[in-house]
């Protein structure tokens, strides 16, 4: 476990003694919000930079500002960890479709420069998650402007961005609830977000990407535009990998072998937040008993 690590006390003591700090050196930098009723970007970029450096123990050298147009970009000994993009203050938080769309920039820039892990923030939260076999797994979700000081920032620590994440399954239910909340005002998505030319979705609302720039690698599509489950889709996207649904089922070439299992957990925890998992109900439809029991042969039942 991450907590028995002295690395990690350590870094859990920093970011304690350091949070009130950061939140009035916070509250400094949006007082032009306050006043003008807007902030820039690079507010929410200041706020960032205090973060990784005085909250967490990242040098001022390791941050890199439009490296492959991605707002930030984390590197230690040339060694590329993590690319944030940013939005102003108050235009992610707590919009699902915004969030989506960032994280859609931030994918792109991670499939062009192999980068593992990627992150959106915009002052308000930060919510990171690493980018491996086709798909997402939450690493941090955390509140900025709260009083209590997010110990989950370790793992976006210089000891903690390199280990594989042990709890990123509570991260993305709280960051994306069941039901879309309402934009901000002044808040748009954009029109640069790269989609299927067939479903019209963006590379986030599929199991399995390839490629982020590339939509003919996006397989398995399972989420709505709006990051919801898509639930006509979903069973199609299980049966195509467990069984030969309408002929359509998933090849070698598609879909890399090593990538199943993490994209049986995506489906999995999709079904699950619907209530159809085998474990929530005795009228669970045969598709999720299926998915259920090649997770556990898996080994992955419990994600």
């Amino acid at each position: 476990m991450a907590e028995q690590l002295a690395s990690c006390r350590h870094c859990v003591e920093r970011i304690r003694g350091t949070w009130p700090r950061f939140l009035q050196a916070r509250k400094e930098r949006l007082q032009q919000q306050e006043r003008y009723g807007a902030a820039a970007e690079k507010v929410a970029e200041n706020i960032l930079e205090d973060l990784f450096t005085v909250v967490l123990d990242w040098s001022l050298g390791d941050l890199n500002n439009q490296v492959g147009y991605a707002d930030l970009l984390l590197t230690r000994l040339g060694i590329k960890y993590l690319i944030v993009e940013v939005k102003r203050p108050g235009s992610l938080a707590w919009h699902r479709h915004a969030v989506d769309a960032a994280l859609q920039q931030a994918m792109r820039y991670a499939s062009e420069q192999k980068v593992c892990c990627v992150g959106v923030s915009d002052g308000v939260m930060l919510y990171a998650a690493d980018f491996r076999n086709g798909g997402l797994q939450a690493r941090v979700f955390a509140s900025l402007d709260g009083p209590d000081p997010p110990e989950s920032l370790w793992w976006l620590s210089t000891q903690g961005i390199y280990r594989a994440c042990t709890a990123p399954q509570a991260a993305a239910l709280r960051l994306l609830p069941e039901q879309p909340v309402a934009a901000a005002p002044g808040t748009a998505a954009g029109d640069s977000n790269l989609l299927h030319p067939k479903y019209r979705i963006p590379a986030s609302c599929f199991a399995y990407v390839g490629d982020a720039n590339d939509p003919k690698t996006w397989k398995l599509p399972y989420l709505l535009a709006g990051g919801n489950v898509d639930t006509s889709r979903l069973p199609k996207a299980i049966q195509a990998i467990l069984t030969n649904y309408r002929g359509a089922n998933v090849s070698r070439s598609s879909i890399p072998e090593e990538a199943i299992p993490d994209v049986l957990v995506r489906l999995g925890r999709a079904a699950a937040s619907l209530g159809h998992m085998p474990h929530q109900g005795a009228d669970a439809a045969p598709v999720y008993h299926e998915l259920a029991e090649k997770l556990e042969q898996k080994g992955r039942l419990q994600e």
